[in-house]
């Protein structure tokens, strides 16, 4: 086999594609809250609704089993990355509260998609022994993609003094440019186990559904209103934000395969026990933080212990069906997504009336994720879905 022909595996369009995704959503991101409150005077409750609108698309993640019977999985994600690039390219053109609404919903569906038929594409393509290592550099990967759009967003916002504007084209084009090279420079990789083109619900995979359910709903939280709280209450600028999501992403480059790894050794149950235990303390402490810098350290933290959810995804990959990757990333995105369609407008609300509010409700979902990551078997597989003495005794 040529060098050339050895880049043209199916890992390599994974890695790439995970490279694209965060020029566009990183840049979005970093200037969300700064754009909605200097340009179109966002408010709590504004914000909340955004949140809320930009989640439809993922929680009807679901419908992506009927675009297949149009297009293959492999198609879909890069076309997924177009969408998601233009999205992010014009949100600069409409700097009002109905014009970010749009161009958000827009940009979701390419992101929310694209995130779907992403994670179906490395259950497949990853072999179960390696899966929770290649899923961290995957993790890694889109941390240094993360990386150069923060670092984008810092240098030249606050060096160059370019415009939000500018910068969400910047970010937007380079998604799509990449996207583009994965249509043309890579092959279409044959499916290994045709994947079933219906909405698939089964009852031996109810632990899975009920920790991302748990999932969405804590994880909503922190996304919305951790980087709201940072330019309402810490009065953070964009450059701030860049530079803090330019450190964030630069520790999970180096240590998300190492957590792929320790997943590997340490299993799914303990990894998940972890993770939710680390979550806790990280929503508590930003529900009574008056000091920015401890502020920004929780940030990380939640970042670097969300780095360790990889241990659901591998628990699934371990339990399931071959034939069932791509209707189930659906479901599960669309489970995922439940709470948040509800809860960004809702916790806008409470967040005028208690800002610690919203993140002790956090530490209650995170602590309930807690309980039911001891009902998952040391060695997860199909037929040993769960371990109910195991999750009783409450030891290994």
């Amino acid at each position: 086999m040529s060098k050339t022909a050895s880049w043209k595996r199916p890992e390599m369009l994974l890695f790439v594609m995970a490279a694209a995704m965060p020029l566009a959503f990183g840049v979005w991101q970093a200037l969300l809250n700064n754009f909605a409150i200097e340009r179109a005077s966002f408010t709590g409750v504004e914000i909340g609704v955004l949140q809320s609108l930009r989640e439809i698309p993922g929680f009807l993640a679901f419908a992506v089993v009927f675009v297949l019977f149009l297009m293959r999985e492999q198609t879909l994600a890069i076309v997924s990355l177009l969408i998601l690039g233009i999205g992010t390219a014009i949100t600069g053109y409409f700097p009002s509260v109905m014009g970010l609404y749009v161009t958000t919903v827009l940009m979701s569906i390419g992101f929310h998609y694209f995130e779907t038929i992403n994670q179906s594409l490395q259950l497949q393509w990853f072999d179960k022994k390696m899966a929770a290592y290649n899923m961290g550099r995957v993790r890694a990967i889109g941390s240094f993609g993360a990386l150069v759009a923060f670092g984008m967003g810092w240098i030249f916002l606050d060096v160059f003094n370019y415009t939000m504007e500018t910068m969400y084209v910047i970010g937007g084009v380079a998604t799509m440019v990449l996207a583009l090279y994965c249509w043309v420079a890579f092959p279409s990789f044959p499916e290994e186990v045709e994947q079933h083109k219906k909405i698939i619900l089964r009852k031996r995979y109810w632990l899975y559904y009920a920790l991302q359910f748990l999932s969405g709903a804590r994880r909503q939280i922190f996304v919305v209103f951790a980087g709201f709280l940072m330019v309402e209450k810490f009065g953070f600028d964009a450059a701030a934000i860049s530079a803090m999501f330019l450190i964030n992403g630069a520790l999970n480059m180096v240590l998300a395969p190492k957590i792929g790894k320790l997943i590997g050794v340490w299993g799914e149950r303990r990894s998940l026990s972890v993770e939710y235990i680390g979550l806790v303390v990280v929503f508590v402490g930003y529900a009574f933080v008056q000091n920015p810098w401890v502020a920004v350290a929780l940030y990380i933290l939640d970042h670097l212990f969300f780095s360790m959810a990889i241990a659901m995804k591998t628990y699934f990959q371990k339990i399931a069906d071959p034939r069932d990757m791509a209707p189930t990333a659906g479901v599960s995105f669309t489970i995922n997504h439940i709470a948040a369609v509800v809860l960004p407008a809702a916790y806008g609300v409470l967040w005028i009336i208690s800002p610690a509010a919203v993140f002790i409700t956090g530490a209650g979902l995170a602590f309930v994720s807690l309980i039911l990551s001891r009902f998952v078997p040391v060695y997860p597989e199909e037929g040993n879905e769960v371990c109910w003495r195991k999750a009783a005794q409450g030891a290994e």
